[in-house]
């Protein structure tokens, strides 16, 4: 079964993407994506860029409401995700708790849906 973890990085995380601690970050990070692959079970994945460079759009009747930045103003943004194909959910919450995130963000792991057809 496939599903999405989605990880979910606090303001600090982010603040370890640049700067002196960015080479241990983003070597746990690689670390971690090469024992999936090892396990060969991810379908794809990436990192995102920090939450302030997306933009948000809503449609409220036939007006668009855009804002810079995500929805809410949590503590927590999603950093980044993987597709990864598991027998079931617990195996997909063992991986999920993995991440360099699930200590100090948190992870979402949700099914994907399979179009119709697919």
């Amino acid at each position: 079964m496939e599903y999405m973890l989605m990880f979910y990085e606090s303001p600090a995380d982010f603040a370890q993407r640049s700067g002196p601690e960015a080479q241990a970050f983003f070597g746990g990070w690689m670390a971690y994506i090469d024992t999936i692959d090892k396990a060969g079970i991810r379908i794809s994945g990436n990192g995102l860029q920090p939450p302030m460079t997306g933009t948000s759009l809503r449609l409220r009747g036939d007006k668009r409401q855009v804002q810079d930045g995500p929805f809410a103003d949590t503590k927590e943004q999603l950093g980044g995700f993987l597709v990864i194909n598991v027998a079931d959910l617990d195996a997909a919450l063992e991986w999920a708790a993995r991440a360099p995130c699930a200590s100090t963000g948190g992870v979402e792991v949700r099914p994907i849906i399979k179009a119709p057809g697919a």
